[in-house]
């Protein structure tokens, strides 16, 4: 057996300076400019990636072709398996070695995910634990508790039995972590394949118990004795790690955040399992005849242009079909082709509802969308799931390309929500009530309808559109995300999708934000940063900045370019700025390369009135500005005393400037008024009499940048009149003064600004929208009563009067639970 190699994890985030090159600096002042060229941050186009974002003419990427046979042992919960893999050099590389990802290796006990997660740390996933403080004990769930002793308790991990070629010759590897190197007995040149041979088995995880995206979830109180299972195979098998162009092999630990970028192929699958079991797998069933029942047959052929959903197996049969087990098995032989990945579940508790989904119409290629379930999942699953993958694809498909798999699922299991090739794994269920019945809560309700569609629209991103999920997460979670909230709010925009600015305002504002363009496993709130904020900013993009037109096209054109290819963010970017044909590299450094946030404030408004250089009416204009300041309070009271003034008492010492103040106008004023309208050119004299004719309000209102983040300023104006008009000022405004602007508005005389709001319908994320108004508005909030609770120190106890209570004993059959002196 080869050595076991464990490599200490060297994580750092990708680095997110502004400044790429550090020959560009600003050594004076602090002026930063935030429109900056990406392309300086961006890698240089090349054959392989072109400038534009398309694949560039000389694209490639590596082919791996799978053969597997799988048995499932339902009493020892594992699977042992034989894979024959052809590996397809397309690269201008010549290879020495395969690197095969082993992702079961993430659960023994010294892996590196183990050994590096953090007691109480940010961003862990699994079960939560909480490190202590001054005023408050460490705490560690039932769940953690639980996930240890399991790993404790059972041996997991990949056990390689063999390795080797196509011929049956051994090959030397070896084990480093979550991965494995295979060591060619001769280099693979360009253009040519090679087989592997690799048998294999491993003891397959609870879900529930470690957390993990597949496993077993166990079901004690069925019938059948023992209960039943059901079994969900992802990552199972050894699988050939991405080379790549742009990092060759894509071989990083699989800490269980970061997911996975695969190579296309074909596969040929045989999964034995139990003969009463129902398997619902990526790829087409190809021998039907063999695991089916003429009467299951006929259901599926009927199912396949049914108006609504068709049982294949119904709730009835499911529930007979778990009372049992049996000894026996069965074969069930699948072909997948050009996809990325494998997964597949079986149970029999499972019922199977199907319909056929004509893409654009009758004559157009068929996919059946199918649901797998249990009896839990009750009229919840029955009504919902396979509708839910329908209205995925049929929105899917306008945004990208039509679906381009003959089979959609969806699968109850463990598993909250999980994605492969034609399969995915998704949580909800019922509640079975003391009447027999089975219901489910809004929350629930939604939850499914959203993960369906969620886990479902990643069979496009990155299930086709293969991008690299272990670097980039946001590249298929948060591209879905956006998807997923356009397709949900096509079937009920009251449920919250998450993709709304608002949504993502706290985080924004937070600590523990990082940029979107940070690695996987250094992320510390995967969930804002990787599903939200993307999908908020594509959201902005779409309704904000470049309108549903521009974005559409381009979306899609990025979608086709890279169907069943690997595209990277900087392809993403590139496309969709040469589609759309707008410079959007404020943008993109903006929202993916820095943790700025939006919070524009108005601060000041200003209305100006144009003078008219004419004495006569400007002198006039500022003798009514002084006349209206407010009057001294102590003129006021002396006059409401009655004191009389001075010159009021002694007429005699009253001169000219009694009768004439400073406003007065003299014939000096008024030449010198005439002589300045003589020297203007005639087309200065026209528009400035105009200007004075029309005597229109200028309003310069005053803006600052509060969050760094650039965005366009929305305008809501209010009139005096009752009226309101928007205004729009695009985000280049701030290109020169990115920290401060002044916009000069001008309005008819009739129409006199009262107030103006900042974004008013919250369409940029900004994190404070109090300082959007002018004037400023009475914030709107709550107060809450409340009753004080008692301590509950230990010494507040009254142990005189709780020494008496009876200690409990089990409950017995009829036996009331109530005990006396019992005070709960």
């Amino acid at each position: 057996m080869p050595k076991l190699i464990w490599l200490m994890p060297v994580l750092s985030m990708l680095t997110c300076s502004v400044t790429a090159n550090a020959a560009i600096k600003q050594t004076k002042g602090d002026f930063e400019d935030k429109f900056r060229q990406l392309d300086e941050v961006l890698p240089t186009p090349n054959v392989y990636r072109n400038a534009a974002g398309e694949p560039g003419h000389q694209y490639w990427q590596q082919k791996v072709d799978y053969d597997i046979d799988v048995t499932l042992d339902e009493a020892k919960r594992r699977i042992d398996a034989s894979e024959s893999i052809t590996y397809q050099n397309n690269s201008p590389d010549t290879l020495k070695y395969l690197w095969v990802q082993l992702d079961q290796n993430k659960f023994r006990p010294d892996s590196m995910s183990a050994l590096s997660e953090n007691f109480g740390g940010i961003g862990n996933r699994g079960p939560a634990t909480s490190a202590p403080s001054d005023s408050s004990p460490a705490k560690l769930s039932m769940e953690a508790i639980r996930r240890q002793q399991f790993v404790d308790d059972n041996e997991l991990g990949y056990q390689i039995k063999k390795v080797t070629d196509g011929s049956g010759k051994a090959l030397h590897y070896v084990i480093v972590g979550t991965l494995m190197r295979v060591d060619l007995a001769a280099p693979l040149k360009p253009g040519k394949k090679t087989d592997v041979k690799i048998d294999f088995g491993f003891n397959i995880v609870e879900e529930d118990a470690v957390s993990a995206r597949a496993g077993y979830e166990h079901f004690p109180d069925d019938k059948r004795e023992g209960g039943n299972d059901i079994f969900l195979l992802a990552q199972w098998f050894p699988r050939l790690a991405a080379y790549t162009d742009y990092e060759a092999w894509t071989n990083k630990e699989f800490l269980g955040r970061g997911e996975f970028t695969l190579e296309f192929g074909n596969y040929d699958v045989e999964i034995t399992v139990p003969a009463d079991h129902i398997v619902s797998s990526t790829g087409v069933l190809k021998n039907p005849k063999a695991v089916l029942t003429s009467e299951q047959r006929d259901r599926l052929e009927q199912a396949k242009n049914a108006e609504r959903t068709v049982f294949i197996v119904t709730e009835e049969e499911a529930l007979e079909n778990e009372k049992e087990g049996t000894d026996k098995t069965k074969t069930w032989h699948f072909e997948a082709e050009n996809v990325r990945d494998f997964a597949w579940a079986s149970s029999r508790k499972f019922m199977w509802d199907a319909r056929g989904y004509h893409q654009g119409g009758k004559d157009q290629p068929l996919v059946m969308a199918m649901s797998f379930y249990p009896k839990e999942g009750g009229d919840l699953w029955k009504k919902y799931s396979t509708e839910s993958i329908i209205h995925t694809m049929e929105v899917y498909s306008r945004f990208s390309f039509d679906y381009p798999y003959p089979v959609a699922q969806s699968v109850n299991g463990p598993v909250g929500g999980m994605e492969y090739p034609m399969i995915t794994f998704n949580g909800p269920r019922t509640e079975l009530r003391d009447d027999g019945s089975r219901t489910y809560s809004l929350a629930e309700k939604r939850f499914l309808i959203g993960v369906v569609i969620h886990e479902v629209g990643h069979i496009y991103f990155p299930m086709t559109v293969n991008s690299d999920e272990r670097q980039w997460t946001w590249m298929d979670e948060g591209l879905n995300s956006f998807l997923d909230g356009v397709a949900g709010r096509e079937w009920d925009p009251d449920i919250p999708w998450g993709v709304e600015p608002r949504d993502v305002v706290d985080y924004m504002k937070s600590d523990t934000q990082v940029p979107i363009m940070t690695q996987s496993d250094s992320v510390l709130r995967l969930g804002p940063n990787a599903y939200t904020k993307p999908a908020v900013a594509l959201n902005i993009l779409r309704e904000t900045i470049l309108g549903r037109e521009l974005f559409d096209f381009a979306f899609k054109e990025y979608a086709q370019r890279w169907k069943f290819k690997r595209p990277t963010p900087a392809d993403f970017f590139r496309t969709m700025e040469e589609a759309s044909g707008v410079d959007l590299d404020w943008f993109w450094r903006g929202w993916f390369y820095t943790t700025d946030h939006v919070d524009i404030s108005l601060d000041k408004v200003y209305k100006l009135r144009l003078d008219t250089q004419d004495p006569d009416i400007d002198f006039a204009r500022e003798r009514q500005v002084e006349q209206d300041k407010p009057k001294s309070l102590t003129d006021e009271r002396n006059a409401a005393e009655g004191k009389k003034l001075w010159v009021d008492r002694y007429s005699d010492i009253t001169d000219f400037y009694d009768e004439n103040d400073q406003f007065t106008v003299t014939n000096k004023e008024r030449n010198s008024y005439k002589s300045w309208l003589d020297k203007l050119e005639p087309w200065e004299r026209k528009a400035f009499e105009r200007a004075v004719k029309e005597d229109k309000n200028y309003y310069v209102m005053e803006f600052s940048n509060l969050g760094g983040l650039v965005m366009p300023i929305i305008l809501e104006m209010t009139y005096a009149d009752g009226t309101t008009e928007q205004l729009r000022i695009p985000a280049e405004i701030w290109r020169r003064t990115p920290k401060a602007v002044s916009k000069l508005v001008v309005t008819d005389k009739d129409k006199e600004l009262v107030s103006v709001t900042v974004d008013p319908r919250w369409e940029t994320a900004d994190v404070d929208v109090e300082n959007n108004h002018y004037p400023r508005r009475i914030i709107p909030s709550r107060i809450e009563a409340y009753k004080s609770k008692p301590s509950s120190a230990k010494v507040r106890r009254d142990i005189m009067h709780d020494i008496k209570t009876e200690l409990k004993t089990d409950k017995k059959d009829g036996e009331d639970e109530k005990k006396e002196g019992d005070d709960n």
